[in-house]
């Protein structure tokens, strides 16, 4: 279900912020202090799965034993998006048609994933590095929507 952001007559917060707020506190579980990400995926204003960036289950964190480093990025780390997908699926949960709400657009990687898992919505923060995201979303008929953090006063 769309939403267009926007307060609702009461005062509250909308859904879109209402879902990216929570994934901006799923971030706060990162163990890759490179860049704290987190997500959640969502189908009709339910909760179905979050994730946040850290190493394999039963491996050390970046945090505890330093960053596994590869061409300046931090190989270690399996992505928030990744961490969110996997925990579905691991749980039997059916995410087709979902959004996905993510503190940093995807990576071209994780994008590929979501798109494949059948999201069809990305509510994203702050964009994070990769343009390619942007016309293969058009093309697949993705919803890109960029949600930036609120202005701290």
């Amino acid at each position: 279900m769309a939403d267009t952001g926007a307060p609702v007559k009461d005062g509250r917060v909308s859904w879109d912020e209402y879902f990216m707020a929570i994934a901006r506190v799923v971030a706060s579980r990162s163990t890759c202090d490179r860049k704290f990400v987190g997500s959640v995926i969502v189908r009709d204003r339910t909760i179905l799965s979050t994730g946040y960036n850290g190493s394999i289950r039963g491996m050390p964190h970046c945090s505890e034993v330093g960053h596994m480093m590869d061409e300046g990025h931090c190989v270690a780390t399996i992505h928030a998006e990744t961490n969110a997908l996997v925990q579905a699926a691991k749980n039997g949960v059916a995410i087709n048609g979902a959004t996905i709400y993510v503190t940093a657009s995807p990576c071209w990687n994780c994008f590929k994933m979501i798109t494949n898992a059948g999201i069809v919505r990305i509510a994203y923060g702050e964009f994070y590095r990769d343009n390619r995201i942007f016309d293969v979303a058009a093309k697949l008929n993705v919803e890109l929507l960029h949600l930036p953090p609120p202005v701290s006063t």
